[in-house]
């Protein structure tokens, strides 16, 4: 099919605001899919995207339309995530393709990551076509959805589609605005193969399957390909589209958006932003690439059992070829025996991350509390980047550490304005700018430390505007802070899976709380055993477990007095000589226990 008729397009909205669904009506729509093939949320292929009501990878499908010019397009969407810790997945999908439908929930209206995946889209370049999705709920108010479109991110209102993907209404509409409104693919004079790669999955038998959008040239079994990012060569075994199932071809053309598949056994060959080339025939340069994904919270991650040491590695190697902003290293813990330092986008990306390793892989792991990345200059002057609470130097040599800040966009109903603002106070936030949405909704501004928001701030956001609030958030540069290690010294030796870095404000109600936690999980000694949160040589947190006691007099049945106290006193010096010897031997579950339960 000629590039004249071939559209590309991605369907970009806030998490829950019907993306899925209506790439499911736009299959049935163009009969991509028979009616036995029909099932709900179809292009989310993971388990964990239907339980969860989300979609976590884009996934690209190729359409085809009889519009009512009487002409059939080529129509290849891609669907994409819609939460935060996922914007990477998005951007990738929208720089392979020329228009966007930004989908708002007219219920609902405008939320906060609407806003923040419609600036990458403009970001790009593409045609942006608004649909108003939901409009038969008795909720809706597309009015007002309208005036929101125009005030919040000037869009004319007369451009946007009013839909209901659930029930199929405006699905024709959609399409013809996609066939008049998004231009087609320009392919480069010279013709040369450019292929951007914007995803890839392992396959057991095939190696990685890269997903790719060919921007000029053609490419087709049996060529010989080369890579930018690493200069290695391939010959192409197999090319094809998304039907939505892989579906092979004799070539893509300029336009097409397909997969290639080229005996790439390892993660390290499949770059995600790489540019395909032909190896004998190759275009000057890469295309624009994607900015390299910087982690931001990182964790480790180690098998319970540490003979899936060796398992555990292989499965995160295959699991990064599908997840270019997921990184590991190796790394070893005295608790908890070899394990891997891994970063993450967020806490919801690794929340997936641990729970695909689980399922796709059979692994059982346990995973450390999460932190985020900190520069440290030392009193020599030295600059530091911290991601590990064990690498961070002794208090004496440290001059300052800086910690990575974030910008928070929060959307709540006005009426929960003064609950919210108390929450990012709470967090060592500040509010830099309110603005007011429309009658009912404000959006704050705020400035917060990204390790305060790692584990309960969006639940407790949510909980107090009722479900009603949502926030998105950028990263904006690093402020020095008064962060301090805190380690855990359990008997008096410290236990470095415990150990944390905390702002010094908030480090004894932290050490408190793990010191009580411990002391639930760790087993009754001979012994009395302290539990001890300290910072440098300053205790400020103890909590003691009583010693496990022998009755030694039960064989008196009377007698002298001073019998029983000579048994107790041989008891009294017994137990002062194990203390000064004894060591406590935490189980692999008490780590496990205290690991796993949140703040």
């Amino acid at each position: 099919m000629s590039t004249e008729l071939t559209r590309n397009f991605s369907i970009i909205a806030h998490i829950d605001h019907g993306k899925t669904t209506l790439s499911d009506r736009l299959l049935e729509f163009t009969r991509t899919i028979t009616e036995r093939e029909k099932q709900d949320q179809l292009l989310d292929a993971m388990d964990l995207e239907r339980e969860k009501g989300i979609t976590i990878k884009s996934h690209p499908v190729a359409m085809e339309y009889q519009a009512k010019d009487g002409k059939t397009y080529r129509l290849n969407l891609l669907d994409t995530p819609g939460h935060v810790d996922f914007s990477y997945e998005v951007a990738r999908s929208l720089a392979a393709c020329e228009g966007a439908i930004l989908m708002v929930d007219a219920a609902q209206g405008v939320e906060a990551q609407t806003v923040a995946n419609l600036h990458l889209a403009m970001n790009q370049d593409l045609v942006i076509i608004p649909v108003l999705n939901k409009i038969d709920l008795p909720a809706a108010d597309v009015d007002n959805c309208k005036r929101q479109l125009e005030d919040i991110l000037a869009i004319p209102k007369e451009d946007a589609i009013p839909a209901s993907a659930k029930n199929g209404i405006g699905i024709e509409e959609i399409l013809e605005a996609v066939v008049q409104r998004v231009p087609p693919p320009v392919e480069q004079e010279d013709k040369l193969l450019r292929a951007s790669v914007f995803d890839s999955i392992y396959d057991t038998f095939r190696g990685v399957v890269s997903y790719v959008r060919v921007f000029s040239g053609t490419i087709r079994r049996g060529q010989r390909i080369k890579l930018f990012a690493t200069n290695k060569t391939y010959e192409v075994k197999e090319v094809g589209a998304f039907t939505p199932k892989m579906t092979a071809r004799p070539e893509l053309v300029a336009g097409d958006v397909g997969y290639i598949i080229a005996n790439m056994k390892s993660a390290d060959e499949a770059k995600i932003g790489d540019t395909v080339t032909d190896s004998t025939h190759p275009c000057p340069g890469p295309l624009p690439g994607y900015k390299e994904i910087q982690p931001m919270v990182f964790s480790g991650i180690y098998p319970v059992d540490s003979s899936d040491y060796e398992s555990l590695k292989a499965a995160m190697a295959k699991l990064q070829i599908n997840d270019a902003a997921f990184t590991f290293q190796q790394e070893s813990s005295t608790a908890l025996g070899f394990g891997f330092r891994c970063g993450f986008l967020g806490l919801l990306h690794m929340e997936i991350i641990q729970e695909r390793l689980r399922r796709e892989f059979n692994m059982d792991v346990i995973s450390t509390y999460p932190s985020v990345i900190y520069e440290v200059t030392r009193t020599d002057g030295e600059e530091m980047i911290v991601d590990n609470p064990s690498m961070l130097p002794e208090p004496q040599e440290v001059q300052e550490i800086r910690e990575p800040m974030v910008r928070i966009f929060i959307m709540i109903p006005g009426d929960f304005i003064g609950d919210v603002m108390a929450l990012v106070m709470e967090k060592r936030g500040v509010v830099t700018h309110t603005e007011t949405i429309d009658d009912t909704r404000v959006m704050l501004t705020s400035e917060l430390p990204l390790a305060e928001i790692l584990i309960d701030f969006n639940d407790r956001m949510k909980s107090m505007t009722r479900g009603y609030g949502s926030m998105d958030y950028e990263h904006c540069g690093y402020r020095a802070a008064k962060m301090v290690k805190m380690d855990m010294l359990v008997a008096g030796e410290p236990i470095e899976a415990f150990s944390t870095i905390v702002h010094r404000d908030k480090a004894e109600q932290y050490g408190r709380a793990l010191a009580v936690r411990l002391k639930e999980v760790i087993p009754q000694q001979l012994f009395v055993v302290a539990i001890q949160a300290c910072i440098g040589g300053k205790i400020i947190a103890s909590e003691r477990i009583s010693a496990m006691r022998k009755n030694v007099t039960a064989k008196c049945y009377g007698g002298d007095i001073t019998r029983k106290r000579k048994l107790l006193e041989k008891q009294k010096k017994g137990k002062e000589k194990m203390k000064a010897f004894g060591k406590v031997n935490i189980p692999q579950d008490a780590f496990i226990k205290v690991l796993k339960t949140g703040d």
